[in-house]
């Protein structure tokens, strides 16, 4: 065709200079590069959440092991010395920081709890441990009626 013919009819031409088809699907010309960039702008935040969660689970996995620690800690020393002062010094050396200690004593037991406060960990994180007083059993053993008592048979 000649530009006088064509006076017409309006002429699509391409970017390259070639006749484009106008029935052809634009679908892919139109931007669906823009898909790539809203998908990554969502999953990276949800990586991120769970990268911190995972990092979160790790701590308070850790922070359970050390009040386990504690607590074994702090029994042992109690049952040793009898002091619940010592039992106490030695469980907080062992315990995650800003955990709670508790010490009780019930005839030959001790019961050493360590906890830690809801406000570093959303769920409660603690643990405790028993074990025998020895220096109660070593002071009622020489009571009387024992041969070191001097009543004895």
């Amino acid at each position: 065709m000649r530009p006088s013919e064509s006076a017409g009819r309006s002429e699509r031409v391409g970017p390259r200079g070639r006749h484009r088809n106008p029935f052809r699907c634009r679908c892919r010309a139109r931007g669906d590069s823009g898909y790539v960039t809203a998908e990554t702008a969502v999953v990276i935040p949800v990586l991120v959440a769970l990268a911190a969660l995972l990092v979160w689970g790790l701590m308070a996995g850790a922070a359970q092991v050390r009040c386990v620690d504690a607590a074994r800690a702090g029994a042992r020393e109690a049952a040793r010395s009898g002091e619940t002062a010592a039992a106490v010094q030695a469980a907080r050396a062992a315990a995650p920081g800003g955990a709670e200690v508790s010490v009780e004593r019930s005839g030959g037991m001790v019961r050493v709890r360590v906890t830690v406060p809801l406000p570093r960990f959303p769920v409660p994180l603690g643990s405790e441990a028993d074990a025998l007083d020895e220096a109660a059993l070593e002071s009622g053993a020489s009571g009387p009626g024992t041969p070191e008592g001097g009543a004895g048979p």
